[in-house]
């Protein structure tokens, strides 16, 4: 059985490394960490993730356009952000997950493994 792939789309090097740390640690593969909307959509058009962590602002855009393609292919999504308020992402998208930063590492765990069940 093939591990799960989570796309990582994070913009900030440091916290990426960390995700990309905290994801492998836990038994899934990663692709990324992406620090563009453009590398991150171009990665899920070679191949489509189980699951995708994505950091709202990367550089001067926002990843909405990239998790709307994601969700209409049934791909999960959580939002990692320090900046956006949680509720105001879920009323805009109930089907996701959102972490704010910063986030325990188990707690990623955590939210990753319910996408997955959901």
């Amino acid at each position: 059985m093939t591990q799960p792939t989570v796309l990582v789309a994070e913009d900030d090097f440091i916290i990426a490394c960390d995700l990309c740390d905290t994801v492998e640690e836990a038994g899934f593969c990663v692709e990324g960490p992406h620090n563009d909307v453009s590398s991150a959509m171009l990665a899920f058009q070679k191949h489509k993730p189980d699951l995708a962590i994505l950091d709202i602002h990367l550089g001067d855009d926002v990843v909405y356009p990239l998790a709307e393609r994601l969700m209409a292919e049934n791909v999960p999504v959580i939002f990692h952000s320090g900046l956006a308020d949680p509720k105001d992402v879920h009323a805009r998208y109930p089907q996701s997950s959102t972490l704010s930063k910063p986030c325990p590492p188990n707690e990623v765990i955590e939210t990753m493994s319910r996408a997955l069940c959901a």
